[in-house]
């Protein structure tokens, strides 16, 4: 299984990013995915989780009303669209991937299996 990454990059405070990954060698149909971060000398924390199906999503307080998760399943690829960036924000970004079946919350690490090798997102003041 890998998990691809793309679209970190430097950005103003107040702009916007579009976070991809592609997942391979899985069904992804059957995974829930979710975005976590880890800002410098942070533990990893949630941001953004998307059932299988795509008709339930879930965010941490903190990016409620400016991050948005979607997903494609013929691509295989989740989204992570992010607006009104701020420099808190900053961070690498990972992608995970978990089966939709598991019983441990979206927002929890356990309710995934494989992981990206993250994306790193700056944003300046």
């Amino acid at each position: 299984v890998q998990l691809q990454a793309s679209g970190g990059g430097l950005v103003q405070a107040g702009g916007s990013l579009r976070l991809s990954c592609v997942a391979s060698g899985l069904r992804f149909s059957r995974y829930r995915m979710g975005w976590f971060r880890q800002a410098p000398g942070k533990e990893r924390e949630f941001g953004a989780a998307i059932t299988s199906s795509g008709d339930s999503t879930y965010y941490t307080d903190s990016v409620k009303g400016r991050f948005t998760i979607s997903r494609d399943n013929a691509k295989n690829t989740v989204y992570l669209d992010m607006n009104s960036l701020k420099p808190e924000d900053t961070a690498v970004y990972y992608c995970a991937a978990g089966p939709g079946t598991r019983a441990a919350p979206p927002a929890s690490v356990r309710g995934y299996d494989f992981w990206g090798q993250g994306t790193l997102v700056t944003v300046s003041s």
